[in-house]
C-alpha cells in the first residue's frame, strides 16, 4: 500500500469515524504525516479549541491550520502583536527589554489561555479541551550577521475539567534565508501542537516527531520543558539528555533546581569556568578543584565575580556504559550535583576545542577550564586532531584564541607520593615548544590544592559504594553521603538492619 493511500484512508476514517484494522494501525505508526495532514487531523477533532499568538516571522504556524480546512472548529482567535508598543500594551514590558525570550512567551501563553477560559462559556462548550499556542521568533537578518532563533510553547488540557499542562521549547534555525526559517518554524509549531495532543503520554515520541518534515541540520532544539498534572512523572533533565543523545542539539544545561535552561540565557556575555568529569560520584577532590580554580580565575583582571558562571560538564561519552546510556545512573549524578548547588552542562563535545567553540557563541569574555594532569596530557595527544586539516595546531588555535586559561590541578602518584604539576609534566618532545609557549604566556597555570584529598579517585569511591566498603563517606562532600544512602544511588545497598531502620 502506498503512503498516499494510507493517508487518504486515515482521513476518511477520521471524518467518518470508520474503524481502522489492527494491521493498518500498525502500518500507520511508521508513517510520517505532512504538516497539512497533522493540521487537518487537529481541525477535525471536535474536542480541541484554542488560540494562536505569534510574534515575529509572520503567522506561520496558524497558516497551516487555515489552509488545511475546517479551522473554524478549532481556532477561536489568532493574533500577532507585531509592533513592540502593541506587544507591551498586551503582555507588559520585559525587564531585559527583549521580545524573543522565555519570559515573553510564558506571558503570552498565560494571557491568551486566561482569555479563552474567561470568554468562552463552559455551558456552551462542555466537551471542549482548550489550548493556547504561542511563539516569538527572530529570523536571520538581511545582512546575515545574526542567526535565527525562537521560543515556542503550548498550554493545553487533556480533559475539559482538568488543569492545563505547559510545554515550552527554544530552537535555533540554521538555514541561511529568512523565508526558509519561517517555513521551518511553521512546521515545528504544527508538530508541537500535534505531539502534545496525540503523544503526550510518551514525551520521547513527542520530541522525536518535532522533527517530522524538518532536517535536524535546519532546526536545533536546545531546551524543552514539560510541566503540569499530566507530566508529573516526567524528569525534564532526562529530556535534556534525550535531546543530546538524539543529536537534536550538541549541548544542554539545567540548573541546581533541575530545571532545563536555555544556554544563551545562562552564558550570554559571561565569564565561564568549566570543569569536566564523570562525577560518578562527585568527590572532595572535585570540590577542591573547583574551589581553587574559582579562586584563581576570579582574581583575573578580565573576570568579574558577579558575571561568572560555573559549569560542571559531563560529556555524552562519560554517560555511556556498555554501549548504552544508563538513565538512572545519569539521574544519580545529576541529583548529587544539583544537591550541592551546581549548574550542569551535558554535551557531545569530546574535544575541548569544540567545547570552547560552543562557549564562544555566547561570550567573548575570558573563559577558564579546570583540568587534572591526566586530562591535560590527553589534550596534547595528536590522535584526537587527525580529522582537522591543521591538526593539533588548528585545535589549539581555536582554543586559545578565545581568551582561554587552563587551570591545572596536580596529580599525586600513589606509589611514591610524587607530585606532578605544570613544571614537571612530561610532554612529547614534538609538542614541547607549544607547551612551553602556553606556559610562558600564562595560558596554563597551576592552582592550589588540599594535600589531604589528592588521593581520592571517583572510580575507587564508586567501587567502595557498590561493594559496601566502609569509609567512602569521608571521601565525598558533606550531605552527599546522606543523599546517596537515602536514594540508594550508584548501587548503594544498606549493610545493616540498623541502617535500614534509620
Amino acid at each position: 500500500m502506498k503512503t498516499e493511500q494510507i493517508h487518504d484512508i486515515t482521513w476518511l476514517c477520521k471524518i467518518g469515524h470508520l474503524h481502522l484494522s489492527y494491521e493498518l494501525k500498525n502500518l500507520m505508526k511508521n508513517v510520517v504525516l505532512t504538516p497539512a495532514q497533522k493540521a487537518l487531523q487537529i481541525n477535525f477533532n471536535p474536542e480541541l479549541y484554542g488560540t494562536f499568538a505569534e510574534i515575529g516571522a509572520g503567522q506561520e504556524v496558524v497558516r497551516h491550520f487555515f489552509r488545511a480546512g475546517g479551522a473554524s472548529g478549532t481556532i477561536a482567535k489568532t493574533m500577532s502583536a507585531y509592533d513592540k508598543d502593541f506587544s507591551d500594551a498586551i503582555y507588559g514590558k520585559e525587564a531585559n527589554g527583549r521580545y524573543v525570550c522565555e519570559s515573553r512567551l510564558k506571558k503570552m501563553i498565560e494571557h491568551e489561555y486566561g482569555l479563552i477560559s474567561e470568554r468562552l462559556d463552559r455551558e456552551k462548550h462542555p466537551n471542549k479541551r482548550f489550548f493556547s499556542f504561542a511563539n516569538n521568533v527572530a529570523t536571520i537578518n538581511f545582512s546575515k550577521t545574526t542567526d535565527g532563533h525562537g521560543w515556542m510553547g503550548l498550554r493545553f488540557q487533556l480533559n475539559p475539567d482538568s488543569e492545563p499542562n505547559d510545554v515550552v521549547l527554544h530552537f535555533l534555525m540554521h538555514e541561511r534565508e529568512a523565508k526558509q526559517q519561517q517555513e521551518s518554524a511553521g512546521i515545528l509549531g504544527v508538530n508541537l501542537l500535534y505531539g502534545c495532543m496525540f503523544h503526550h503520554n510518551d514525551p520521547k515520541i513527542l520530541i522525536k516527531q518535532l522533527f517530522d518534515n524538518i532536517s535536524k541540520g535546519h532546526i536545533e532544539i536546545d531546551m524543552i520543558q514539560m510541566n503540569g498534572p499530566d507530566f508529573e512523572d516526567v524528569d525534564n533533565r532526562l529530556l535534556s539528555l534525550f535531546l543530546v543523545k538524539e543529536k537534536m542539539t550538541d549541548a544542554v544545561i539545567f540548573g541546581p533546581d533541575g530545571v532545563n535552561l536555555q544556554p544563551s540565557e545562562v552564558l550570554y556575555k559571561k565569564n565561564i569556568l568549566a570543569i569536566r568529569g564523570s562525577f560518578r560520584p562527585v568527590t572532595k577532590v572535585n570540590i577542591d578543584m573547583i574551589r581553587n580554580g574559582y579562586t584563581k580565575f576570579s582574581m583575573e583582571k578580565r573576570v568579574k565575580k558577579d558575571n561568572l558562571q560555573v559549569l560542571f560538564e559531563i560529556t555524552l561519552s562519560n554517560l555511556i556504559s556498555e554501549g548504552e546510556i544508563d538513565e538512572q545512573d545519569f539521574l544519580a549524578r545529576a541529583d548529587v550535583l544539583c544537591s550541592i548547588g551546581q549548574t550542569v552542562l551535558i554535551s557531545n563535545y569530546q574535544q575541548y576545542y569544540k567545547l570552547l567553540d560552543y562557549f564562544s557563541k555566547f561570550t567573548s569574555k575570558r573563559m577558564g577550564i579546570i583540568l587534572g594532569v591526566p586530562n591535560l596530557k590527553q589534550i596534547f595527544e595528536e590522535k584526537y586532531y587527525r580529522h582537522l586539516s591543521g591538526g593539533i595546531l588548528e585545535a589549539f588555535g581555536r582554543m586559545f584564541n578565545r581568551d582561554l586559561k587552563v587551570y591545572l590541578y596536580p596529580y599525586q602518584k600513589l606509589v611514591d607520593g610524587a607530585l606532578t604539576n605544570s613544571t614537571n609534566l612530561e610532554i612529547h618532545p614534538r609538542f614541547r615548544p607549544l607547551y612551553d609557549y602556553l606556559i610562558y604566556n600564562n595560558r596554563i597555570v597551576d592552582i592550589g590544592y588540599d594535600p589531604k584529598v589528592l588521593h581520592i579517585f571517583s572510580p575507587v569511591v564508586l567501587r567502595m559504594i557498590k561493594n559496601g566498603i566502609k569509609g567512602w563517606e569521608d571521601l565525598v562532600p558533606a550531605y552527599v553521603d546522606n543523599l546517596i544512602k537515602d536514594k540508594k544511588l550508584f548501587g548503594y545497598k544498606t549493610t545493616s538492619k540498623k541502617e535500614e531502620k534509620a
